[in-house]
């Protein structure tokens, strides 16, 4: 019913996609290394290995260091209830899609090992209008590719964030890319579900005018701080089941 609905009111809505690609502000990603460690027990023997890779969100777009955005969040929030230091990289394209990122990864991919592997894309190929079936195999082949070059790792796949609340975005554009969000967060979360050493984290958050940057679309600084959060709290339920 979803999609029936979906796809008779696409139509109307096109121009409007069309008008916020060309008007959208458009922001760097975040400045700093792509990589770096958070803790203070440095040497440690216990060093958590952290991986991410993905869209504009793994490059942190709406913070100014990568230490503020998502990867540096969940970075610090894992630190702090293992008390352990954890090491992090941030393999990130802002514009990305799924099959592209199924493309370019395996040669951006370090060599080593990684204990948690997180994967956040998605919210351009619903824009982008990759079917639901399409993207879901993209996320499987990205999960078989983090699963074959970090075996030990618990992969993290971010669902996508609630479109229907953006502040960017128009209506009826916003509630249409809202909805089409939810299908594509049914059918991953499914998926996420039949893959072994893999965990789902809905992106679930309070949409206030403080909870995105500037562009009224990416996360501001304390939205990653509470979504890192809660992604160390999945990853360190998950590792007690393992």
């Amino acid at each position: 019913m979803h999609r029936l609905l979906f796809w008779s009111v696409l139509p109307f809505v096109v121009p409007q996609a069309l008008w916020v690609r060309q008007t959208a502000p458009r922001f760097a990603d975040a400045g700093g290394p792509r990589s770096g460690s958070t803790g203070p027990w440095a040497g440690h023997e216990s060093e958590r290995r952290l991986i991410a890779v993905g869209d504009s969100i793994i490059a942190g777009v709406g913070a100014a260091t990568l230490d503020e955005a998502l990867v540096g969040a969940l970075a610090r929030a894992l630190a702090e209830r293992l008390r352990v230091p954890v090491s992090w990289r941030a393999i990130g394209r802002t514009g990305t899609t799924s099959e592209r990122l199924l493309s370019t990864l395996p040669v951006e991919l370090p060599a080593g090992s990684a204990d948690v592997a997180l994967l956040n894309v998605g919210v351009n190929d619903l824009t982008r209008m990759t079917t639901t079936r399409r993207f879901v195999a993209n996320i499987r082949g990205l999960y078989d590719l983090l699963r074959e070059r970090y075996p030990e790792a618990l992969v993290v796949i971010n669902g996508l964030p609630p479109l229907g609340l953006f502040p960017l975005l128009p209506q009826p554009l916003r509630a249409v890319l809202g909805l089409r969000a939810k299908i594509f967060n049914r059918e991953l979360a499914n998926a996420v579900a039949e893959m072994p050493g893999a965990v789902f984290v809905p992106v679930d958050f309070d949409a206030r005018p403080d909870s995105f940057a500037d562009d009224g679309f990416h996360p501001s600084p304390a939205s990653y701080a509470i979504f890192g959060t809660a992604i160390a709290e999945t990853v360190i339920a998950a590792d007690r089941l393992r």
